[in-house]
């Protein structure tokens, strides 16, 4: 995009917007289905993500019914990012097929092409029949809920609705790219105090630590709790972290160095167990556990603790730690687990689930109210963005290759057209309160 078109989006009102041509075109970092195959026979972990993503030119897609385009200023990368990049574990062209076979406007998705990405900070540029409540010009986050609500199911919980997806996952046109569409029900308002890269950075991970915690649906965290949180700097533990510290609770934070134990106590958390120092081996080799490092790890949050076990266990690394999460957590505690980044099928000890009252609690992402509630605690600056560091648009393989390689600690943006990391603020006398909190991620 030329700089007139950016600089017009970033100040204009919605009637120059409104008269601002579309571009035809549009940069994105897409998949190619051709590349499909090519880490085939080749484990997991000796994939590299950035081999297959690619920054292309790629058509502007027409907003239909309930939909709206966006002008995505920033974005940032998650977990399921880097699963597309290594088409793990299976092909993304998968669920863009499955998506198509619905028929109408879905069929758009599947194209030779997938523009990915589940997190954006834009300006709304168009919107398509049917929207009301939003309009050109209106500064937005977006929610990674692709629902369509056609089915009872999910009219009680959007994440029961059998055809719930996540966008720039599950669909196409995400937000790694200059333009996006989106559904108006995924759209949120933007915190003015924030930057386009802070705004972009928490969507989808502060709406799952949202809905994994706190929401009735998730843990459903009390006062006074103490809560294991796996991964506690990274970009989701850090919100869970959050939560915990806003909401009485008490973490007991899981970090991978001194650096990110640092960060930990930043944000206000005293209990940081840190892995490089303790060293707990819970796997002898990839067939058995060793309880006796269960043991040792529980010993070290009651420690910590005062000799209470945790009510709750933030799970979300899985395979590598599952076991030892079921054994830590209390007699009538919930262990609840989301994303598996260290592998989908977890082993532990049933004796400690059954016999002991616990509960297992699957949670995955968050619905829109869920989501909104997250971005409100934002806009009031009661949560605070995580962004470590931004990436442009041209090097988001490297970004997505940190995480990958877990070298992060909370979030890594991506800038689309937002010029500069820091562009965006238009509350700046808020944003002089929370100073602190918003930078505290980018001094590490």
């Amino acid at each position: 995009m030329d700089a007139t078109f950016v600089e017009t989006v970033e100040s204009a009102d919605s009637g120059e917007i409104e008269a601002l041509p579309v571009p035809e075109h549009y940069r994105a970092a897409v998949l190619r289905r051709e590349e499909q195959t090519i880490f085939d026979g080749i484990p997991v972990a000796d994939r590299d993500p950035a081999k297959t993503i690619h920054i292309e030119e790629v058509p502007t897609p027409e907003p239909g019914p309930g939909e709206a385009l966006i002008a995505v200023m920033a974005s940032s990368i998650n977990y399921n990012t880097v699963w597309s990049a290594l088409f793990s574990p299976v092909p993304t062209f998968a669920f863009l097929d499955r998506y198509a076979r619905t028929g109408g406007l879905a069929a758009r998705h599947s194209l030779p092409y997938h523009v990915i990405g589940s997190d954006l900070a834009g300006v709304v540029l168009r919107t398509g029949p049917g929207v009301r409540r939003w309009r050109p010009g209106d500064r937005v986050v977006a929610h990674c809920l692709s629902v369509e609500l056609e089915d009872p199911e999910g009219h009680d919980d959007a994440m029961l609705d059998p055809q719930q997806r996540i966008w720039g996952f599950e669909t196409n046109y995400g937000g790694l790219a200059e333009l996006a569409l989106v559904k108006a029900n995924q759209l949120m308002p933007k915190a003015a105090h924030l930057s386009w890269a802070e705004a972009a950075s928490p969507g989808l991970v502060n709406s799952t630590a949202y809905r994994q915690l706190v929401s009735t649906k998730g843990a459903d965290m009390r006062q006074g709790d103490n809560i294991l949180v796996w991964g506690a700097a990274g970009g989701l533990g850090s919100y869970a972290t959050q939560y915990a510290l806003a909401g009485g609770a008490t973490p007991i934070c899981v970090v991978s160095n001194d650096r990110k134990a640092e960060i930990c106590r930043d944000m206000g958390a005293e209990a940081i167990i840190d892995r490089s120092v303790d060293d707990y081996r819970f796997w002898r080799d990839d067939r058995t556990q060793d309880p006796r490092e269960w043991r040792r790890f529980g010993a070290r949050i009651r420690e910590l603790t005062g000799g209470e076990d945790v009510d709750i266990v933030f799970e979300h690394p899985g395979r590598e730690t599952f076991g030892a999460s079921v054994y830590v957590a209390r007699r009538g505690g919930t262990i609840v687990t989301c994303a598996s980044t260290s592998g989908y099928v977890h082993e532990f000890d049933n004796r400690y689930l059954w016999m002991h009252l616990k509960r297992i609690v699957g949670s995955h992402f968050a619905n829109y109210r869920e989501a909104w509630q997250a971005n409100r605690l934002i806009v009031r600056g009661r949560i605070h963005p995580t962004l470590s560091r931004s990436y442009p648009l041209a090097e988001v393989g490297s970004a997505v290759d940190d995480v990958f390689h877990n070298r992060h600690h909370g979030k890594v943006g991506v800038l689309c057209l937002a010029p500069t990391e820091d562009s965006g603020v238009t509350d700046p006398s808020t944003r002089s309160r929370h100073e602190h909190a918003i930078n505290r991620f980018r001094r590490f």
